[in-house]
């Protein structure tokens, strides 16, 4: 049976003990709880998941803190914080003594992203290399000359781009400054979101072209996969997307496909698998 770890899930509970934040557009008629995540990833034998915190509730992280809390042997967690909050670094310090495993930052293409160029980066940095936590970033191709500058600042603190940056397939001159980082070693990239990429239908030939090409780059134990459920049902379900990367990566030889699919996010985000 093959080892499956998802990089990248979201889960969310309609429920007034965890309110959404205001103005958050939440997708109706979807059941985004752990209990249902979980009833998923055993039909589908996915064993772990890491859990990245949903846009819906912004900064406040209880309820991915709460399942973390019932479920310590199937999640690992990345927080959200707001990155123009002085006290940010402080809230990355509690959440990794709540269970956290590393933060997650979006900065938009737009000048609402420009924050990170800006100032408040510098303690935010500096706190995850001190206490060794994963940085996650959602952000556009556009901005990663900009993020490679606080790596150049902090080598030590290990990296996750998000979705190959959604990189246009269209856009070669934009996939290069991604592919550029691969001279980081402490760089990964997650080759998620295809059919966000792709003018196909499953199994979106066309975007995994790209995938080939940062897996190419990057190497196999650098890269990994995801289901970026429940943000992919509108493309395809959770078992399709897990079939997809399960089933679809044969131009990586046996060792490759293993390594991206569970030995890569090891490395990030321990399990204890063997």
């Amino acid at each position: 049976m093959t080892t499956l770890i998802d990089s990248h899930v979201h889960v969310w509970k309609d429920d007034p003990a965890y309110p959404f934040a205001q103005g958050a557009n939440v997708p109706a008629g979807i059941d985004a709880s752990v209990e249902a995540l979980l009833a998923l990833m055993d039909a589908h034998r996915v064993q772990r998941t890491v859990l990245i915190q949903v846009i819906h509730y912004r900064w406040d992280n209880r309820y991915l803190a709460d399942v973390l809390r019932r479920f310590p042997d199937r999640f690992h967690g990345v927080a959200r914080v707001d990155p123009e909050d002085p006290a940010a670094p402080d809230h990355i310090s509690a959440q990794a003594e709540q269970g956290f495993r590393g933060v997650r930052l979006s900065p938009a293409e737009g000048p609402q992203g420009d924050w990170i160029a800006g100032a408040s980066m510098q303690p935010l940095w500096s706190r995850c290399e001190s206490l060794k936590v994963p940085m996650t970033l959602l952000a556009p191709a556009s901005r990663i000359p900009e993020i490679a500058k606080w790596i150049d600042r902090f080598p030590d603190v290990t990296v996750v781009i998000d979705h190959m940056a959604d990189t246009p397939l269209d856009r070669p001159d934009l996939l290069a400054p991604l592919l550029s980082l691969q001279r980081y070693p402490n760089v990964f990239v997650k080759i998620t979101h295809p059919w966000s990429l792709s003018r196909e239908s499953y199994p979106y030939d066309d975007a995994f072209a790209q995938v080939e090409r940062v897996y190419d780059v990057f190497g196999a134990d650098r890269v990994m996969w995801g289901t970026d459920f429940p943000v992919s049902l509108p493309y395809a379900s959770y078992g399709d997307v897990v079939a997809l990367y399960r089933d679809g990566l044969r131009f990586m030889p046996p060792a490759d496909r293993e390594q991206v699919l569970y030995r890569t996010v090891q490395r990030v985000w321990p399990f204890g698998i063997d």
